[in-house]
């Protein structure tokens, strides 16, 4: 067995500034880069390299696929979501794929499983937009608050974010949109209903993450220093606070995206989604073609299905990357050959500079 060598001590501190040179040679060029270039996905993708390039870039088509089609969905889908019928002429029930006119065939009711698959976009974006940024606002503002003030009002609080925290995720959705539509409404009633009872369970998310974030920061010196100096209390939650306890909002934010299209989903399946001629609902779909699958005809739940893998998929490698290119410790580096220039220049002067003040090379000059 092969054992390597650990550098000398000497050594091995002029690796480590080297390595931190080099990295601060490449922090300066994305500094000196063109504005569109410093925007968050495009750095991101600028720093990401082999297996994490090619999750994000993934992630971002897939995304991007879903948002285009949902803007676009009056314009690609052939039919409209609640349309059984075109020119006094039925759709038919239950139609193989390629039939004409009906690129994926028909489902049970005789709605066109493309044009449902399609306007489906527009229901989960909606959702996905209203419950995640009501969350967020509404977490970030209670978890800002509570860690910063403490005492009984961050004990209430804690305490109301553990309860709804410990109700599961899905049977707290269904006892919301229950409450607040009955079950079934229209078109704008469902999303908004789906989305309060989406926002519900997530609020908690955000709320505790801020509240560890901002209690572990308002001990720090710079926070203590802007008291000294009368900085008033919301220029510090809104300036020192809020802007370092954010890292890790981006995750999150991602991850309940797609947390949100499965529990939209779920609603739906389990008959407490939107109606079917309010609006186009994949879960609704799904449930559906259950009986259709029984007896053969697998196209009319397939599709929709599909749609939810990929949606949830898209979004949950756009975080996921995000998080591993934000964090040192989990970022694939890139080789030092492919760096630039400058870098390489800096690298090799600095080896020289430290080679030449080497005991070494001071004993043999003299």
């Amino acid at each position: 067995m092969t054992v390597s060598n650990p550098l000398p001590p000497g050594e091995e501190s002029l690796a480590q500034d080297m390595e931190l040179e080099a990295e601060g040679a490449l922090v300066a060029q994305d500094a000196q880069a063109p504005w569109f270039a410093r925007l968050p996905l495009v750095s991101h993708l600028r720093r990401s390299v082999g297996l994490q390039r090619a999750m994000l870039v993934v992630g971002l088509a897939l995304t991007a696929a879903l948002l285009l089609t949902a803007l676009l969905a009056p314009i690609i889908a052939p039919y409209s979501f609640s349309a059984t019928s075109a020119d006094g002429q039925d759709f038919g029930t239950q139609l193989p794929l390629g039939s004409p006119g009906h690129l994926l065939g028909t489902t049970v009711s005789g709605f066109d499983v493309l044009s449902r698959v399609i306007w489906g976009t527009r229901t989960a974006v909606a959702v996905m937009a209203c419950a995640v940024v009501a969350s967020l606002f509404i977490g970030v503002l209670l978890g800002l608050v509570s860690g910063y003030v403490g005492g009984w009002l961050d004990r209430i609080l804690v305490m109301l974010a553990d309860a709804v925290y410990a109700f599961p995720s899905l049977l707290l959705a269904i006892v919301m949109s229950i409450v607040i539509s009955g079950g079934q409404s229209s078109a704008w009633g469902g999303i908004l209903a789906a989305a309060i009872s989406i926002t519900v369970v997530f609020v908690p998310q955000y709320f505790r993450v801020i509240r560890a974030e901002v209690v572990r920061l308002k001990a720090e010196p710079f926070v203590e220093a802007a008291k000294v100096v009368g900085t008033g209390h919301g220029r510090i939650m809104g300036t020192h606070l809020l802007r370092n306890a954010t890292r890790t909002l981006p995750l999150i934010f991602t991850l309940n995206s797609s947390e949100a299209i499965l529990t939209l989903a779920a609603l739906g399946f389990l008959g407490f989604g939107i109606e079917p001629t309010s609006a186009a609902e994949w879960g609704y779909d799904l449930n559906r073609a259950m009986s259709d699958a029984t007896s053969g005809i697998w196209w009319t739940g397939l599709f929709p299905g599909l749609a939810i893998v990929l949606s949830v998929l898209g979004v949950t490698l756009v975080g996921e990357s995000i998080n591993d290119l934000n964090d040192p410790r989990l970022r694939t580096r890139r080789p030092a050959r492919r760096r630039s220039g400058s870098v390489t220049a800096a690298t090799a002067a600095t080896s020289a500079t430290a080679a030449a003040s080497s005991p070494a090379a001071k004993e043999a000059r003299a």
